[in-house]
């Protein structure tokens, strides 16, 4: 058994891909899409029919309605190819808007309604910001499934089982990336490895309070560097990994077992945590790591957002 075959008995397998044409090699049960990887997508041969059909379809309508359009025409693609759902993402320009961010949801969920796609199958994606949490708070409530992504700290994370969001996506890699620049010449990768990396151990630390304090939010590990962060975190509920990696652990007969078990999480002492609008921005700010790497996350959603605006404004 392959190191995928192998990870498939404990988590849940997502796909972090626009390029849906590699998805059935891999049989993930979900995929998740963002703004850089549907403009990774389009960049491709296989795919720039797909945008110049979209814009077509669409032309002289604004181009937030076709960014839409052509969001939703990427996820009904992989759903095709899939069994379980897909998260489109919101536009992260409105990552501190909530009411234009539920305006938003609501817009792709009924571009989906209109292609006849279940809204079970959906999950929006949107900035674990305050303002983004709230959005998906109202939007739980109304039957829209949520996906609060670029979140790095644990505040973040309780935040978002207060809000009784379906599902959260801390990203690994990223608070990996942060803390070996910041330790420079001092960083040792063979000891901050595994169970070791920081991103690996932040999601540990969400996981077992979700797990301690009967909270259904589902944790999705995202935005890995390596294998190894991967193999780290298996039994996790789901992870989303990117093609490449998704190869390599299916190239990869090294025997894998079970990282995490909720059952683990029972015995140990970990407190109720919750968190307020004053609480939640004084604990992320407290956190340098988070504080940048969400700043950063949303400024690189925004600008590949505006890159494919510009190319769907030339391809029109």
């Amino acid at each position: 058994m392959n190191q995928l075959d192998a990870l498939k008995q404990f988590t849940t397998v997502v796909a972090d891909t626009g390029d849906f044409k590699q998805l059935a090699q891999f049989q993930p049960q979900d995929a998740t899409t963002n703004p850089s990887l549907i403009l990774k997508a389009v960049q491709k041969p296989d795919y720039a029919p797909l945008l110049a059909e979209t814009v077509a379809a669409h032309r002289g309508q604004a181009l937030d309605v076709v960014m839409d359009h052509l969001l939703v025409r990427f996820g009904g693609e992989i759903l095709k190819t899939i069994p379980g759902r897909v998260s489109t993402e919101v536009d992260a320009r409105l990552s501190f808007d909530t009411a234009a961010t539920v305006a938003r949801a609501r817009r792709i969920m009924a571009l989906y309604a209109a292609q006849g796609v279940p809204r079970e199958r959906v999950l929006i994606k949107i900035a674990a910001t305050w303002e983004g949490i709230q959005a998906a708070a109202e939007l739980e409530r109304e039957g829209i499934r949520c996906n609060l992504t670029l979140l790095f700290a644990f505040c973040q994370a309780v935040a978002c089982g207060q809000a009784r969001v379906t599902l959260i996506s801390p990203f690994v890699g990223r608070i990996y990336d942060w803390y070996k620049k910041s330790a420079g010449a001092a960083w040792d990768e063979a000891a901050m490895a595994g169970a070791n990396d920081p991103g690996v151990r932040s999601v540990r630390a969400i996981f077992h309070h979700y797990k301690k304090h009967g909270i259904a939010t589902e944790v999705m590990g995202a935005s890995f560097r390596n294998t190894g962060q991967i193999t780290a975190l298996a039994g996790c509920d789901l992870l989303t990994i990117s093609p490449e990696l998704l190869a390599q652990l299916a190239a990869s007969p090294a025997p894998l077992t079970r990282a995490l078990d909720a059952s683990a999480s029972q015995a140990m002492d970990l407190p109720e945590v919750s968190y307020n609008e004053a609480s939640f921005r004084l604990a992320l700010n407290e956190d340098a790591m988070a504080t940048d790497k969400l700043a950063e996350g949303i400024r690189a959603f925004c600008a590949d957002a505006v890159k494919l605006e510009d190319m769907m404004r030339n391809a029109g």
